[in-house]
């Protein structure tokens, strides 16, 4: 018993006031939800209408594909009520949206490096045809 000052009585402290409280907490932490990541899956759904060109599905179907997959699985662990899943999945997505454009990029780029290749050698050829030997 502790004894306070000016108070008619001797205070007892509660036994197990503390530990009931942290386990509440303890409750109410394991119940909370994360919330639905409704930012991101537009995020990624942004990312694959960017990425669904011509040029990309012809360069990069695969990987296209792959983002278009994931969106879809991302959309239905939202509906399922797993937030975390689908928030990774989307975060995915959008990597992969990502990659497949650049894997597009990167095809146009040599594309465009062997015609310019194709052109220097033809315009040595007709200088080497012209030059007087």
């Amino acid at each position: 018993m502790i004894r306070i000052p000016g108070a008619p009585f001797p205070h007892r402290p509660a036994r197990g006031g503390l530990a009931a409280l942290l386990l509440a907490a303890g409750v109410l932490a394991g119940c909370a939800s994360t919330p639905p990541p409704t930012a991101e899956m537009a995020v990624a759904a942004a990312a694959v209408q960017a990425a669904s060109t011509t040029a990309t599905r012809e360069s990069a179907p695969a990987q296209l594909q792959l983002a278009t997959d994931k969106l879809a699985r991302a959309r239905q662990a939202l509906a399922d009520g797993d937030s975390d899943r689908a928030r990774r999945l989307a975060e995915q997505v959008q990597l992969d949206a990502e990659l497949a454009q650049l894997q597009a990029q990167a095809q146009r780029s040599r594309l465009a490096a062997e015609e310019s290749r194709a052109a220097a050698r033809a315009l040595r050829e007709e200088l080497e045809r012209k030059s007087p030997r």
